[in-house]
């Protein structure tokens, strides 16, 4: 699976590496992901989510149940782990 979040849809930049010269080469700007596991308690089940730093701060906000039923809304989602 590539490296994009799941709940924000965040995935990795590309930009240049410049040097002190000002030779300019490609480079990725990886996001910041986590395997992490939820306990789900409106489903009650676990599930696995591969999820950035900015998506765990928006968990924490609206709650899971919200972050993943908008990620299903923006299309983000494509499946879940259940454990």
């Amino acid at each position: 699976m590539s490296k994009i979040c799941q709940i924000t849809g965040k995935k990795a930049l590309v930009g240049n590496n410049v040097s002190h010269s000002n030779r300019k080469t490609k480079r990725r700007f990886e996001v910041n992901l986590f395997t992490k596991k939820f306990f789900w308690p409106e489903e009650g089940c676990w599930i696995v989510l591969k999820v950035s730093a900015a998506g765990l701060r928006l968990i924490n906000k609206i709650g899971l149940d919200a972050a993943v039923r908008q990620a299903a809304n923006n299309g983000y989602l494509s499946e879940i782990k259940v454990k």
